[in-house]
């Protein structure tokens, strides 16, 4: 039996545990919180993407739609709740219509059921919407994360997986027979401890510590972790009638993130966000929140010059200016549903984003997987990584194997 340390209890790490013990793995996964799906996975807006938006053949266009049929089939199975409500994209104004054609056009080329439709049909799905034209994608949803995650780690614990909450990876050590030892540092309920684990092969997806870990492990990681934080409102619940399902705007294409939008959750409340700051922590879900060292990072990696002089200005200001406003953030929702208005919304938390940046000063637009000799560290996979996290990790496990 291979033995398989995976580092990171989000959603990607639980899904490849699983996938792993199923194919006879003997498998120990490490997570430094106290619970699952503590950063990324637990603080998204839980939308099952559809794959409209990505570049066609690329492993985010395979595996977004693929994994819109797995991860919904198997929240169903597991008693996770799930929804598939479909969603509009809408064009606001003129301008905006050629880059919703070519949006059209990729999901056709992608597979994704969707059809461009007019106000009056648009308004028939979402009655205080306003556009000139908008996109209906059939397949988008809904879907508790946190709660396929807890079913995922049911799942790999009956199987024999060995799962650990609040235990870190302090020490990565490649053996020259092949193979790795980490040592961990575990902060449980019985106490501190420490182990060296040995392992046959090491999967690193710990997100936005990834390149961190690839680096504890020996390996060059190609890109950086640059933290961006996406901070929501939510409608108040007297307004949640204004949003029957999701609405979202024309994305910018030389922009990575899909811009503020309108989701209505599993529980009838209305999510409005998330917009896109540079987090100056890692995790760092708050403007107060600050690291000197993850400051230090981003300052001295050459891609984020090149990145800053890129979007600082206007997009990076803009974003800034919307995250310290509540005004400026109703104002880009009543873009898309004009009855919005600063009094209606409220602010609910906020996620960070781990988006690999690249030392020419690009944002890494499709999943990132390297391999070493008995290593494979998942460096890029932010959204829709959720939604393909059972594909992703079909596709680790197969990588292991080869």
């Amino acid at each position: 039996m291979r033995r398989v340390v995976v580092i990171g209890g989000g959603i990607l790490g639980l899904a490849v545990a699983r996938e792993l013990t199923l194919r006879g793995d003997g498998v120990t996964l490490l997570e430094k919180e106290q619970h699952w799906a503590a950063h990324q996975t637990g603080n998204n807006s839980n939308v099952v993407h559809a794959g409209l938006y990505y570049k066609p053949g690329s492993r985010k266009a395979r595996m977004s739609v693929a994994g819109n049929r797995s991860v919904l089939a198997f929240a169903r199975e597991h008693g996770a709740g799930a929804e598939v409500c479909g969603k509009l994209v809408v064009a606001t104004q003129p301008a905006e219509r050629a880059a919703l054609h070519v949006l059209a056009e990729r999901a056709q080329a992608n597979g994704v059921p969707a059809r461009l439709i007019g106000p009056a049909q648009a308004r028939e799905y979402e009655p205080e919407v306003t556009c000139v034209e908008a996109l209906r994608v059939e397949t988008t949803g809904i879907i508790d994360f946190p709660a396929v995650c807890a079913a995922l780690a049911r799942l790999s614990a009956d199987s024999g997986a060995d799962l650990r909450l609040g235990t870190r990876a302090v020490a990565i050590r490649p053996r020259s027979g092949g193979g790795v030892d980490v040592a961990t540092e575990t902060n449980s309920a019985s106490g501190p401890g420490s182990e060296t684990l040995r392992a046959d092969v090491l999967v690193n997806c710990a997100g936005l510590h990834a390149d961190r870990v690839a680096e504890l492990a020996g390996v060059r990681p190609r890109a950086r972790i640059v933290p961006f934080r996406g901070e929501y409102y939510a409608l108040r619940p007297e307004k949640s009638h204004l949003v029957r399902g999701l609405i979202y705007p024309v994305p910018d294409p030389s922009l990575p993130f899909l811009g503020v939008h309108l989701t209505r959750m599993l529980d009838g409340s209305v999510h409005a966000g998330p917009n896109a700051v540079l987090a100056l922590r890692r995790e760092g879900y708050r403007w107060r929140d600050v690291s000197p060292r993850d400051i230090a990072d981003v300052a001295r990696f050459p891609g984020s010059w090149r990145l800053t002089r890129r979007y600082a200005f206007p997009v990076g200001f803009d974003e800034v200016r919307r995250s310290l406003s509540r005004r400026r953030f109703a104002r880009s929702l009543a873009r898309l549903v004009p009855a919005i208005g600063p009094d209606d919304i409220a602010r609910h938390g906020a996620g960070v984003r781990a988006q690999a940046l690249l030392p020419d000063g690009s944002l890494a637009d499709d999943f990132l997987i390297d391999r070493a000799p008995g290593q494979v560290h998942v460096l890029n996979a932010p959204s829709p990584a959720a939604t393909s996290a059972l594909e992703i990790a079909r596709h680790i496990a197969d990588t292991t194997e080869t």
